[in-house]
């Protein structure tokens, strides 16, 4: 018998990890906003991501950001250890 993931924890880790990399995703946009821009618009094949920018990003907005992202993360990390289990 092959075996299976524990959904909470494939859930958990995965939300972990995706809000870890928007807290420095976020950090760094305030640090270094072009230099982040340029990095981030080379993974996206060199189009210009700065034309679709916002020029400022509130607290609040970060905030809830994070909370989709975190929530996003959960549901997607429960659902692929489901089907992950479903499969084999």
């Amino acid at each position: 018998m092959a075996n299976k993931l524990n959904e909470k924890a494939v859930a958990y880790s995965l939300a972990a990890v995706s809000g870890i990399i928007y807290v420095v995703c976020a950090t760094l946009i305030t640090i270094a906003p072009e230099a982040t821009m340029g990095f981030f618009g080379s993974m996206f094949h060199g189009i210009n991501i700065q034309l679709i920018a916002q020029k400022t990003v509130s607290l609040g907005s970060t905030v809830v950001g994070f909370i989709e992202i975190v929530i996003g993360s959960l549901v997607t990390g429960w659902l692929f250890a489901w089907i992950y289990n479903k499969i084999v």
